[in-house]
């Protein structure tokens, strides 16, 4: 691989786990390349790392400043570094069984990607790959790697293809919350404050009084919201739009969430102000049987097992493999 292909004397500087170092200004070298890793006498460079870490490390920076930055790159370079080990040892065990991936096979894969994703234009295609650095023979290296790993999974990650119904029932049971969907409700609300001044909060209780009066003569919610409310949402005549359980006060909850839709509530006092609920619409907080869920906690718990599988094979390419990571 080009990564690979260095100047005897910088190979030597990398064999010897130094980094290769350019000098951006007289007091601040970079590093351009090294050895990350060596897996059985073959190399795993920097520039390997940096690639496949490259689009989270732009995310990461846009999220995270100072030490906190450093430390989740260093994390996410070494699962990079992790897996970049994984992958050469899996096609390391490939080339130790004499298997084969017929050259059409790439060709295929080739094809499908110039027309997925370039519209079948193999110029533009190429000159993608040129502007990441990359020569059409590195890519299709690249890919037949991607195509070794993805067949050396599936041959050494086989599963039983049928759960035994006691541990979906198990499952079911233990994890019976992935199968609720969450309750909401569609909500509208008039607070009045009752806190103004000692001498007004009489008032304000009948001018809250007047309010439900006022709404259970058929004065519009949203409209007597406008007029009426003290809160932030006055001006959206009191809407509150969907909210889920442990939004509101507890006492405010649990009126509005036993509430039928439509019902206008009571004033209900709370903190010192008065409120009135109205519930336009409810959904969630149905269950799903059973019978209804079978079928997703199978595929789930044959993924566990063969992601389970997975890093057991690693975990023995690994114990049988020289690793030493710079």
């Amino acid at each position: 691989m080009r990564s690979l292909i260095r100047p005897f004397a910088i190979a030597l500087l990398a064999l010897a786990g130094l980094p290769i170092l350019r000098a951006a200004s007289a007091a601040e070298p970079q590093i351009v390349d090294g050895i990350a890793a060596i897996v059985n006498g073959e190399v795993i460079t920097y520039s390997q790392v940096r690639a496949l870490s490259a689009p989270r490390e732009k995310l990461l920076r846009s999220q995270f400043t100072g030490n906190e930055l450093e430390n989740k790159l260093l994390e996410l370079r070494q699962l990079a570094l992790k897996d970049l080990i994984d992958r050469r040892l899996v096609i390391q065990a490939f080339k130790k069984e004499s298997y084969q991936i017929p050259d059409h096979f790439v060709d295929q894969r080739m094809q499908e990607i110039m027309r997925e994703s370039f519209g079948g234009d193999r110029n533009t295609f190429i000159k993608t790959l040129e502007a990441q650095n990359y020569t059409l023979g590195e890519f299709k290296e690249k890919e037949m790697e991607r195509m070794i790993v993805a067949a050396m999974r599936s041959h050494n990650v086989k599963t039983n293809s049928i759960v035994s119904p006691t541990k979906i029932e198990d499952y079911y049971r233990k994890h019976h919350e992935e199968f609720t969907t969450k309750e909401q409700i569609k909500l509208r609300m008039i607070m009045i404050s009752g806190q103004k001044d000692t001498a007004s909060a009489p008032a304000q209780k009948a001018l809250a009084e007047e309010v439900l009066g006022r709404l259970a003569c058929g004065a519009e919610f949203d409209r007597t919201a406008q007029v009426y409310s003290e809160d932030s949402t006055r001006d959206n005549g009191g809407d509150w739009g969907w909210i889920e359980r442990n939004t509101l006060a507890a006492p405010l909850e649990k009126f509005a969430f036993n509430m039928p839709v439509g019902r206008i509530s009571n004033i209900i006092e709370y903190a010192g102000n008065y409120y009135i609920l109205k519930v336009e619409d409810k959904r969630g907080g149905t269950t799903r049987s059973l019978s209804e869920a079978r079928s997703d906690i199978e595929k789930k718990l044959l993924q566990v097992e063969a992601q389970g599988i997975q890093e057991r094979w690693i975990a023995s390419l690994r114990a049988k493999a020289y690793i030493k990571t710079f």
